[in-house]
């Protein structure tokens, strides 16, 4: 991805007499509209500065508090877009535009200031190499914003890790340049709300984002790393002002929004994430994608409508397998913590990939970090924005895309056996996630694979795939060449092949162990190594359901934020993902007590 380039435009002294800096650089006139930027490239953020009369700044000694300055800017096609200006410090309020596709496009600036007031202009986009924001795409994947000429959307491999805080300037800079030559393409950044409107603070957080964007890097924008914004702006107005300066300042930049650190540790979380989505996807006009971070899944937010993706926050195989099946969005995954081998680190990677999610994780030394290079490259090779999870196989996991590739992890080197959706001819591949380097094998006519590692030292992948056909789709331009169908979950109880039998009794209480424990009707070849997901919501609080446990038995982690009010009423759902791809769901009802 070619980086955006930075383009700073002439500031508008008001307040001075009206002269021509240059041919392409003229002041704001009524009529006719005047230039004001110089040829800016699609995707690249350009400022025009105004700076504030004596006698302005004077009336307005706190402006991010008393100055409404935005512009309606048009694009070629027609499409307006409302952009609102941010203060950045002084005299100086900053309006800030990424064009979205090339050609002339004017504007109006409307203000309570006079000065500024009713003010037009025109700049002109070019074309260029980048290939846009983030969006997500076929059902759990991720593209490029669909280029408006024609009409192709570039699938989006996103690799991402978290960025230490606090960094120096130094540090920053190293980290990111290293990050982004092991092919990183997203970081998580945080913003500090404490330091909400001062512009020096986010200024230097603007610097790092930029940065990040010239590397090729999209920056993930925590909001509220520590859910500290109800307390700091306790009243909804001061909440919104404080977006409105986000948004304006960060919008048209390369950016996701991740709203919280962990909505689940914040009092009222699904509330506060609901008012602060809903008001980024109202004005944020670039519409970039939203999520937020979690001490486990954000799922419990996926129909509050404002979300475009999952975060995690797990290695347990089972929450990511069995929530791919039910979510319609894709999955981002932070499974690391900074103690972990890179050996373990590996196998909680590849994990994930097999769950349907991609890496966004705190790297717990540099081998973790080039073994993400290798995962980077080896999926670059793949139609990875079609992949879905794969069951029909045995000694691995898997994805595969119908007839076209598949791609097995093993974990535990042993035999491996992959019945395939019909018989072609495949390319055989062992892939080695340690170094990086691959063993091709002769080609086989099958519609059944059957093999093994070439050792037994450490964890493989095997790549099976129709190179020809692969090459055939590319060329036609598909970005989908196949509908990814969602299942109906069976919750029949004559059909479902497990029955819930702890907890026993009628109540839960959310201070003493309870214990949890599925037990099977009967045992089968596809329900013997099933995977389960447990969840517990007291509706009626409206706080959304918690994850409380995996496994066919344990006990019961209920968050002390689950409800409002106890005693109540707990709903607590166990799912079953079989070896097949089946999923079952069986609810019970109980009393939540002190």
């Amino acid at each position: 991805m070619m980086p955006p380039r930075y383009h700073k435009c002439m500031t508008l002294h008001v307040h001075a007499p009206l002269l021509v800096a240059a041919a392409f650089f003229t002041l704001f006139l009524p009529a006719p509209a005047q230039t004001i930027c110089p040829a800016t490239p699609v995707f690249s953020p350009c400022d025009i500065a105004f700076d504030l009369s004596p006698a302005d700044a004077t009336i307005h000694p706190k402006p991010h508090q008393s100055i409404d300055l935005h512009a309606e800017f048009r694009a070629p096609s027609h499409k307006t877009y409302r952009v609102g200006a941010f203060w950045d410090g002084g005299i100086r309020m900053v309006l800030r535009i990424t064009p979205l596709e090339p050609g002339t496009w004017d504007f109006r600036v409307t203000s309570n200031i006079s000065a500024f007031n009713e003010k037009q202009g025109v700049f002109t986009a070019t074309a260029s190499d980048s290939p846009g924001f983030v969006q997500p795409a076929n059902t759990h994947h991720f593209s490029y914003t669909v280029d408006a000429a024609s009409g192709y959307q570039k699938p989006h491999l996103w690799m991402g890790a978290v960025l230490p805080d606090p960094l120096t300037p130094a540090d920053f800079e190293r980290t990111v340049t290293d990050r982004a030559t092991q092919k990183f393409n997203h970081l998580r950044i945080s913003l500090a709300p404490q330091n909400g409107f001062d512009p020096a603070y986010l200024r230097e957080i603007d610097g790092r984002v930029q940065f990040m964007n010239r590397k090729g890097i999209v920056a993930d924008v925590v909001l509220d790393p520590h859910g500290q914004i109800a307390s700091l702006f306790p009243d909804r107005s001061q909440r919104e002002a404080l977006l409105r300066v986000i948004i304006a300042r960060f919008a048209p930049l390369n950016i996701t929004w991740e709203l919280l650190g962990a909505f689940d540790s914040v009092p009222s979380g699904r509330d506060l994430t609901r008012e602060i989505g809903d008001f980024l996807k109202a004005n944020d006009p670039y519409h970039h994608a939203r999520s937020t971070g979690t001490f486990a899944s954000s799922s419990p937010l996926a129909d509050d409508g404002w979300m475009h993706f999952l975060t995690y926050t797990s290695s347990d195989n089972a929450v990511g397998a069995i929530e791919h099946q039910i979510f319609t969005q894709p999955a981002i995954n932070n499974f690391a913590t900074a103690h972990i081998s890179t050996e373990e680190f590996r196998h909680r990677l590849w994990n994930a990939a097999m769950n349907g999610q991609y890496p966004e994780a705190a790297t717990p030394n540099e081998e973790a970090a080039s073994q993400m290079t290798f995962w980077y490259k080896f999926f670059s090779g793949t139609r990875h924005w079609e992949l879905e999870p794969f069951f029909d196989v045995v000694g691995g996991r898997a994805l595969g895309l119908e007839e076209v590739e598949y791609i097995v992890y093993v974990e535990k080197p042993g035999p491996v056996e992959v019945q395939l959706d019909a018989k072609h001819r495949y390319d055989v591949t062992w892939f080695n996630p340690v170094t990086g380097e691959s063993l091709d094998f002769k080609s086989e006519k099958v519609d059944r694979y059957v093999g093994e590692p070439p050792d037994r030292n450490h964890d493989w992948v095997l790549h099976l795939y129709r190179e020809g056909h692969k090459a055939s789709l590319l060329k036609s331009y598909k970005f989908e060449s196949q509908l990814v169908p969602q299942q109906e979950i069976e919750s029949d109880p004559a059909k479902v092949p497990f029955d819930v039998v702890d907890p026993s009794s009628d109540s839960i209480s959310i201070h003493r162990a309870a214990p949890y424990k599925i037990k099977l009707k009967r045992e089968t070849r596809a329900n013997k190594s099933m995977l389960y997901l447990w969840t517990a919501e007291v509706t009626a609080d409206g706080q959304s359901y918690r994850i409380v446990g995996t496994g066919p038995q344990g006990i019961l982690d209920i968050p002390s934020n689950i409800a409002r009010r106890i005693p109540g009423s707990i709903h607590l759902r166990a799912y079953g993902l079989n070896a097949l791809g089946k999923l079952y769901q069986v609810d019970r009802n109980y009393e939540l007590t002190q």
